[in-house]
């Protein structure tokens, strides 16, 4: 394979246009499409003009959503109008999604009447449902057809349609009753009906089901895909699996973005401008260095301990740093496993009990260690010795109570409980683990 890539490129950098044309049924179409997305767009085009009609829209619908806008904007209304129409039409919808809005009108005025229409439909849905994310190219059966006309009649359409391997039974209304998969049908008896050998226990979503909830049910039943119904259980489309990995790896870079306190962004690292990158970052690295001079008020109140004992000042980042990361342990733990649906609200009492415990055995542990190199190594006294090593038990207690229950109460609240990430909760532990610090510090040493 390597090889076929390697002697493609070639044909791309010689420019070899005819050679290019005849053998571009030797690659992959999504090979193909990195290739060309690597281009500038004037050559990009030119390339993508002489490759066959029937490879073309499948290359296409590999490019990035940036460079599909771009190609489409520079295409006649004609060419754009044939992707357009060659395109599945979820991939059509979802380009239409992103474009200016005269843009999308005018495209699809140059559509045909059922193209237009369906992306019309898939348009109206909100954003992130299963009805925006569906496809309506799905193979429907009778439930009173034998497996022979049923074969027959996948032989006839079969071939439009997003999937074949899946079959949905629908009754005269439309409602789904059923599906078999083509398996079934094929190594069924030609003259039994498709009610004998079809599942009627559906599973099945809604056209406003979330797109995470619709990710979960196709993980949780291992499926290639699944049905999309209205309110009246009338089948509407369907969802496969290529559109739910897109969906997880969206959501995963979501949650990343949120959990390093940065807007979340649809385009790519390297496509993303300076300015628009210091946008996305800015607000969250503001909110955090505010709130972060709480920790500074503290210390100032505190001067008097500082400065009895200055060897205390040379702590505070190594307690501050526990607390953090230890926060951050228990809060990535927490979004994990709210995310996979392994935890609710109802169990904020069970998870605190174990993150208590957890937090004993850590924050000992962490404090016997540090005990010893205190002593040893540092040579401190016993008494700012045990300052912090106590100090460390109550930071790490605290960072896993806070790690453990920002989240849920977010989710609890409707925000995202990635945004009660690391940094989040770093500052408010760096805050609350200072105040332990210069408490103990206080009492056990007489300050103050």
């Amino acid at each position: 394979m390597d090889d076929i890539l390697v002697k493609f490129k070639e044909l791309i950098e010689k420019k070899a246009y005819k050679e290019f044309r005849e053998h571009s049924g030797e690659i992959n179409e999504a090979d193909m499409a990195s290739l060309l997305e690597e281009l500038d767009i004037e050559e990009l085009l030119t390339f993508f003009r002489i490759l066959p009609k029937d490879m073309a829209a499948d290359v296409f619908a590999y490019l990035p959503i940036d460079i599909q806008q771009e190609m489409i904007l520079k295409f006649s209304l004609g060419e754009a109008a044939k992707i357009i129409e060659a395109l599945d039409v979820d991939d059509a919808a979802d380009l239409m999604d992103e474009m200016p809005s005269n843009v999308v009108t005018r495209l699809l005025n140059s559509t045909s009447k059922d193209t237009r229409d369906t992306i019309n439909a898939l348009l109206k849905y909100p954003e992130d449902s299963a009805g925006s994310l569906m496809t309506t190219e799905y193979e429907a059966l009778k439930q009173h057809l034998s497996v022979a006309q049923a074969i027959e009649k996948i032989r006839k359409d079969g071939i439009d349609k997003e999937t074949v391997n899946n079959c949905y039974v629908l009754d005269p209304q439309r409602h789904l009753i059923g599906t078999v998969t083509l398996r079934q049908i094929i190594f069924a008896d030609p003259e039994t009906e498709i009610s004998d050998i079809m599942t009627d226990h559906v599973i099945s979503v809604t056209t406003l089901t979330d797109q995470e909830e619709v990710a979960r049910e196709i993980q949780k039943y291992d499926f290639n895909a699944i049905p999309v119904v209205d309110s009246e259980n009338r089948m509407v489309g369907i969802i496969t699996i290529d559109d739910i990995i897109d969906i997880l790896q969206q959501e995963a870079t979501e949650d990343i973005e949120k959990m390093a306190a940065i807007s979340p962004s649809d385009m790519p690292y390297l496509k993303t401008g300076v300015f628009e990158t210091w946008k996305k970052r800015i607000p969250w690295l503001l909110l955090l260095m505010i709130s972060a001079t709480f920790t500074g008020i503290i210390i100032q109140q505190y001067e008097e301990a500082l400065g009895a004992y200055i060897v205390l000042t040379s702590f505070i980042p190594m307690i501050m740093d526990t607390g953090g990361n230890a926060g951050s342990q228990a809060s990535v733990s927490i979004i994990r496993a709210l995310s996979l649906d392994e935890l609710e609200f109802s169990d904020i009492g069970i998870t605190i009990w174990k993150e208590i415990r957890v937090a004993l055995l850590i924050g000992i542990t962490l404090a016997a260690a540090n005990f010893v190199k205190l002593i040893f190594i540092d040579q401190v006294g016993v008494m700012i010795a045990a300052v912090v090593c106590l100090t460390l038990i109550a930071t790490v207690f605290v960072a896993k109570f806070v790690g453990c229950t920002l989240p849920m109460l977010a989710k609890k609240v409707g925000f995202d409980p990635a945004v009660m990430a690391s940094p989040f909760i770093t500052t408010i532990v760096d805050a609350l683990s200072l105040m332990v610090y210069f408490n103990f510090a206080s009492m056990l040493l007489n300050i103050g």
